[in-house]
């Protein structure tokens, strides 16, 4: 057997590679992951971590002005960005040091240096070469812009979380979850926004219900949603920038923040010298248990473009695991996985779309829901909570479920066991649900609404 100086050897601390490179030190692997950027990856750095905490931030003026009607007298509030942002990066690099701790503590070698793959079981850090029986890529995605004139003004998500200043005013171009997110985050905290989306309605490929409410709901708070609409050139005449959009007109800002899109990070990794088999966005080509076109390279998370989840790069750095030193060859299971945006308000999702659910020849029954939520009885707030169930009439097994509302996130992840389990539509409506809660909802839809 040919001597290796480790048996694994991951490139890439994000969710993934530290759940795989853990996992298999913990089933008896020698196991080294190289890193020449931050521990934690994404999430932890400029993703789900820092995004949520910014997300937190954004609902205390609603909360303060809602204050009043609960009898609570403040003065006015006023926001510290620079505390804010200091406090967030506080929590990241205790996070980074979380990471390298559980790591170290796994036996895990971390390598801070860039790794390049010279062939199927070598590794150069830095220049200099380590073998490995098995290498696991898990280097994430990175935002990208467009190229057009100009384009060299906008920033991504990674330069939002570090801005120097609160923008006054701020365009966001983009309708996946960086770009809803982001509009109700500067927007929460006091930017003027505008959000562009090419297409006709944003969050494409979520249940058409989530999408129609969150779009109203965004427009009732005062974001300037413009659908149809894109930049074809940025000037920047002193601090200001100026955007020309498609119909010609013009609309003057301090930021424009791209979230169009992610692309694998593998460019300089070697991987097609290495052999590997790559697809035409950069992304490695894997099999159900990850493995590349080369036996003894896998890939995890967001290069290899499945399902651009933390807790789905999680389960598939478990499942390499699994597979490669614990004897339990393990494919990720992408059934019924749960999903959250966290907008303003929340959107959450798992199991089927109605429209997806009729495109699969489901006989489908739909229970459908909207309230104004109970806290806003007394505020008087503009604001409602959206809820619905997609049913197979034949089985009664409930397919999907979606929801726009206050913790939407916390509530969809309970039904996802649900789903997961096969429930019924009559096994929700036999559960007796918690009062007063908007989750409770849920288990009380005896109408069908189509």
């Amino acid at each position: 057997m040919p001597d290796y100086d480790y048996d694994l050897l991951t490139i890439g601390a994000g969710s993934g590679g530290v759940r795989a490179s853990r996992m298999s030190a913990f089933f008896g692997a020698k196991v080294a992951v190289a890193e020449d950027l931050y521990l934690g990856g994404t999430c932890v750095n400029v993703g789900c971590i820092p995004k949520k905490l910014l997300v937190y931030a954004s609902h205390y003026r609603d909360d303060f002005a809602d204050a009043a009607s609960y009898g609570w007298t403040a003065s006015a509030p006023r926001l510290d960005w620079a505390k804010l942002i200091a406090n967030k990066n506080q929590e990241i690099t205790r996070l980074n040091n979380v990471y390298r701790k559980i790591l170290g503590e796994a036996g895990v070698e971390i390598l801070d240096r860039h790794a390049e793959i010279l062939d199927p079981h070598t590794v150069a850090l830095d220049g200099k070469k380590m073998t490995a029986k098995y290498i696991l890529v898990a280097v994430g995605s990175w935002p990208v812009v467009p190229k057009f004139p100009g384009s060299q003004y906008a920033i991504t998500s990674n330069e939002a979380f570090y801005l120097p200043s609160l923008p006054k005013r701020v365009i966001i171009v983009g309708g996946g979850y960086i770009g809803v997110e982001f509009a109700g985050i500067f927007h929460g905290l006091g930017a003027q926004t505008v959000q562009l989306y090419r297409g006709e309605l944003f969050l494409r490929g979520f249940d058409d219900d989530i999408r129609i409410t969150l779009a109203g709901e965004m427009h009732k708070r005062g974001i300037d949603l413009r659908f149809g609409a894109d930049i074809t050139q940025i000037e920047k005449r002193g601090n200001t920038l100026h955007a020309t959009l498609t119909d010609g007109s013009v609309i003057e800002t301090d930021h424009i923040l791209y979230a169009t899109g992610r692309v694998p990070k593998t460019l300089d990794l070697g991987l097609e010298k290495a052999g590997v088999r790559m697809k035409p966005s950069g992304a490695v080509a894997v099999d159900e248990y990850s493995k590349s076109s080369v036996d003894s390279i896998y890939a995890v998370g967001d290069c290899t473009d499945r399902m651009m989840l933390t807790p789905v790069a999680i389960a598939e750095g478990m499942a390499v695991a699994n597979t490669l030193f614990n004897d339990k060859p393990t494919r990720p299971g992408y059934l019924n996985v749960p999903t959250a945006v966290f907008s303003t308000p929340n959107c959450a999702t798992v199991g089927l779309t109605e429209e997806q659910a009729r495109q699969a020849n489901f006989q489908v029954d739909i229970y459908k829901t909207s309230f104004k939520p109970l806290r806003h009885t007394l505020t008087g707030r503009d604001e409602r909570t959206m809820m619905k169930l997609v049913v197979d009439r034949v089985t009664d097994r409930v397919l999907g479920c979606h929801m726009v509302g206050p913790d939407a996130g916390e509530i969809i992840q309970g039904l996802a066991i649900a789903l997961n389990c096969g429930a019924t539509k009559t096994q929700f409506d036999d559960t007796i649900g918690i009062h007063p809660t908007a989750a409770e909802e849920f288990v009380t839809m005896r109408t069908r609404t189509a």
